[in-house]
């Protein structure tokens, strides 16, 4: 299961972290030093981090930033009007939003999500339900539950479960109008994810591997050939817009 990342000091701004997501989504687990959150970025899929700068940065932080650059950072912090410097600081670092601790506490969690892996994933696939032909609402609502949540293995029994239909009118209903096989969509997405973390220099395609719950490299090489006609060397550079074109372009239905 995914998590969002807490790097903060006490355990009362974590627990406001927590406060402000919506139940569901990615659990908040908090890390008290880089090893930690570099222990856990290893362990799970990671879609942001939330951070309390300290008075100087902590013993490895930069080796961190610099193999996770694409994993969202997002600064939480008592701000005030002659803070300016360290506001540009962390326009420098490519922190992807600030959040003001005692000002914006409610929204902490929601500003969180916009920034996430998550979201980037929305953004990136927006135009994607109109090119798969995903217009019936069953189908709308398979892809969000599925985009949402890319990072762990989907089947189909699960899903028409959660949406109170049987598996076999599921796969039918999702495949109607030329819509991708269901199986495709979610090799489709955890390929998605995939290319995501491989942007990070931090991850090898084994770890990736076993982030997604592939069996192996290899395995993980297979899925995306089918899905993108490439194999696992070309995902890390590989921007989320042209892998949905190659998924379109002949990778939607299985062979089976």
């Amino acid at each position: 299961m995914a998590a969002i990342a807490a790097f903060l000091d006490g355990r009362g701004a974590a627990a406001l972290l927590r406060r402000s997501l919506p139940r569901g989504g990615p659990g908040v687990v908090a890390c008290r030093t880089p090893v930690a959150l570099r222990r856990l970025m290893e362990r799970r899929v990671v879609e942001a981090v939330v951070y309390g700068p300290r008075t100087s940065l902590p013993d490895g932080w930069s080796t961190l930033r610099s193999d996770f650059p694409a994993i969202p950072i997002v600064v939480y912090a008592p701000f005030r009007p002659d803070d300016g410097p360290a506001l540009l600081a962390c326009r420098r670092e490519g922190v992807a939003a600030v959040v003001v601790e005692g000002v914006d506490d409610a929204v902490l969690g929601e500003q969180v999500r916009r920034v996430s892996l998550a979201a980037a994933r929305r953004l990136a696939l927006v135009e994607a339900p109109r090119l798969l032909r995903l217009a019936d609402p069953l189908q709308r609502a398979v892809w969000d539950r599925l985009l949402e949540r890319a990072d762990r293995p989907a089947t189909t029994t699960a899903l028409a479960m959660s949406l109170g239909v049987s598996r076999e009118h599921l796969s039918r209903q999702f495949a109607a109008g030329g819509a991708p096989n269901l199986k495709r969509v979610i090799d489709f997405l955890r390929i998605v994810v995939a290319v995501q973390l491989l942007q990070n220099r931090g991850y090898t395609v084994a770890r990736v591997a076993g982030l997604l719950s592939f069996s192996s490299s290899s395995h993980l090489g297979s899925t995306a050939r089918r899905i993108a006609g490439v194999g696992s060397g070309h995902l890390a550079g590989m921007p989320l817009r042209e892998l949905l074109s190659r998924f379109v372009r002949g990778h939607t239905r299985s062979r089976l």
